[in-house]
């Protein structure tokens, strides 16, 4: 009672206990999974696009489910809900939570399909882009910022925006810029001002058709869809820095991986090639309480539930040790069989 005492006076969250957790990981639809280790109450939060199904509040926005041991979670809370007199009025993809500055930002990607941009070709596009908003805790509420505009242009259908902090300490937000725009999916450098608003022009860092693994999709167009989706910057304990991405591969959607050959944004990135296949991706690296390097990602595509890999970093890439079947149940896991099975689907 004195330490639930404590941290209420102190607005820190309460840490949470398997009992007060009911839901299993096996149980959460989660697309884009994104997880913050809060060290101070020793909670995971896994943020994903508000499910009004599971929170109850219908307004679009982002959730967030906590855990103590990323097995057990809580009942999942409204963290963000985006304005009405936003420019956008759908989407919720793709939440990220950053520290910045002494405080929590959220990235995350809305959409309008009303709001109509210029085409050059037969499909027909609209504004999409990642929105910033900031909180005092890393559960919320978050609040837009910059007037709930976002730092790329209105003219470009981008999403997935991460925050990478070089190492003078600038901020960058990198991003997907949309195969649907421009054919070939491209992923591009935002440099950002310490306010992250614009500081200069976007950087292309690469493109999808760049990994010789990236198989492009037939449109009703008629062309060939190259998509760039989901990724995130880790620096390796050399220094090394690399970016976790996705696609399409030959059995679906894929967690790859590429490398920055100047240990910086500019590049060159060379593709490392696949981590997980399967139909698995849009992932993300965190560091556990106890201290190992973990993956989360989703699959399948459709109806995807979290999945979460202990990594080992190797200095030059990361690579996947295991998938943790304790933590979801898995009964055909990518990476082994648990439990001795041995069956076709492991």
């Amino acid at each position: 009672m004195r330490m639930l005492l404590a941290a209420l006076l102190l607005g820190l969250s309460v840490p949470v206990g398997a009992a007060d957790a009911p839901l299993l990981t096996s149980h959460l639809r989660i697309h884009d999974p994104w997880v913050v280790a809060e060290d101070g109450s020793k909670t995971y939060w896994l943020f994903s696009k508000n499910d009004p199904a599971v929170t109850g509040d219908r307004r679009v926005g982002i959730m967030a489910y906590a855990s103590g041991d990323l097995a057990h979670w809580q009942k999942p809370k409204l963290v963000f809900a985006l304005p009405e007199n936003s420019w956008a009025n759908e989407g919720g993809w793709a939440p990220e939570v950053h520290m910045w500055k002494g405080r929590w930002h959220l990235f995350a990607t809305f959409h309008n399909d009303k709001a109509v941009i210029a085409s050059t070709g037969k499909r027909p596009l609209y504004r999409r882009a990642t929105l910033l908003a900031v909180a005092d805790r890393v559960d919320g509420p978050y609040t837009l910022i910059h007037r709930g505009e976002p730092p790329t242009a209105a003219s470009d259908m981008t999403l997935d925006g991460t925050l990478h902090v070089d190492a003078a300490g600038k901020p960058w937000m990198v991003y997907a810029h949309e195969w649907l725009q421009m054919g070939v999916g491209m992923i591009e450098a935002l440099p950002l001002k310490d306010e992250l608003s614009p500081a200069g022009k976007p950087r292309l860092l690469f493109r999808a058709s760049d990994a010789d693994w990236v198989v492009g999709q037939k449109q009703p167009e008629g062309d060939t869809g190259y998509v760039t989706d989901g990724p995130e910057l880790f620096r390796t304990k050399t220094g090394t820095l690399l970016m976790l991405w996705s696609s399409w591969g030959r059995d679906g959607y894929v967690q790859a991986q590429a490398r920055s050959k100047s240990g910086t944004i500019a590049g060159p990135w060379e593709q490392l090639g696949p981590l997980v296949e399967r139909d698995s991706g849009h992932g993300m690296i965190f560091r556990a309480f106890d201290g190992r390097l973990m993956m989360v990602l989703h699959r399948p595509f459709k109806r995807a539930l979290a999945k979460f890999y202990e990594m080992r970093d190797a200095g030059d890439r990361v690579e996947v040790v295991r998938e943790a079947v304790e933590l979801d149940g898995e009964a055909y896991p990518t990476h082994g069989c648990p439990m001795e099975t041995q069956d076709a689907g492991c």
